[in-house]
């Protein structure tokens, strides 16, 4: 699974993701939590981004409390699974990050670990979204990321891992015109060989904490960024 990631925050983010007109006062957010509201790619006459709460609610949902629930999308059930299909069929997006957590026990405790690219930088999750719109009028914009099975580095720690899409692949997650086959088989582990994960801090673990100590490395010599 996927549920938490990060986002540093640089000049070059606009142009990385082919978006010309990028949020006004974004933030870098190391510690980002379900129900954060975060920037997204979505696709239109040109790519655009815009900030959505991380946990889908479906169109048709009556309770908005079902996107806590839905943080992550398997990508084997992703095109049939009623509360995803549509929103897979024609709302599809980038999530930008920096890296992500997932955790390991040992003796009782949660021990974090970070992955990121091998050479650092920028890169997409394949996101899905979706509008709500309340009895009064008001609308809801979220999203959801899908998850495969981990590649050998993550595969140490965790089964599941976040669908990274190789950068030449975004612009035909984006298209609305993608064929399904060619969708399905982009939701595939991003190879071990291009990622870099260590182990970090334990005040990752309380959401409350935020900074860039958050993702440093435990052992001491390692370089991140």
């Amino acid at each position: 699974m996927c549920g938490r990631y990060s986002l540093i925050v640089t000049d070059d983010l606009g142009a990385r993701f082919r978006v010309y007109d990028p949020l006004i006062g974004l933030r870098s957010q190391f510690n980002v939590t379900p129900g954060r509201e975060m920037p997204v790619v979505h696709d239109g006459a040109e790519p655009g981004m815009g900030c959505m709460v991380w946990g889908l609610v479906p169109f048709w949902a009556h309770d908005p409390s079902i996107g806590r629930k839905l943080i992550n999308a398997r990508a084997e059930t992703v095109a049939e699974k009623p509360a995803f299909r549509a929103s897979f069929a024609k709302k599809r997006c980038l999530v930008p990050a920096s890296g992500f957590y997932e955790w390991k026990s040992e003796k009782g405790e949660k021990v974090p670990f970070y992955y990121r690219l091998e050479g650092g930088g920028h890169f997409a999750f394949a996101g899905l979204f979706d509008t709500w719109h309340d009895p009064a009028g008001g609308e809801r914009r979220t999203f959801v990321i899908i998850t495969t099975d981990a590649n050998a580095l993550v595969g140490k720690i965790h089964d599941r891992m976040p669908v990274i899409l190789h950068r030449e692949d975004e612009e035909a997650w984006l298209d609305g015109e993608s064929d399904p086959g060619l969708l399905e088989n982009l939701l595939a582990p991003f190879p071990a060989e291009e990622m870099a994960g260590y182990r970090v801090s334990t005040k990752v673990n309380n959401p409350e904490n935020e900074g860039a100590d958050l993702i440093e490395p435990q052992e001491k010599g390692r370089t991140w960024w």
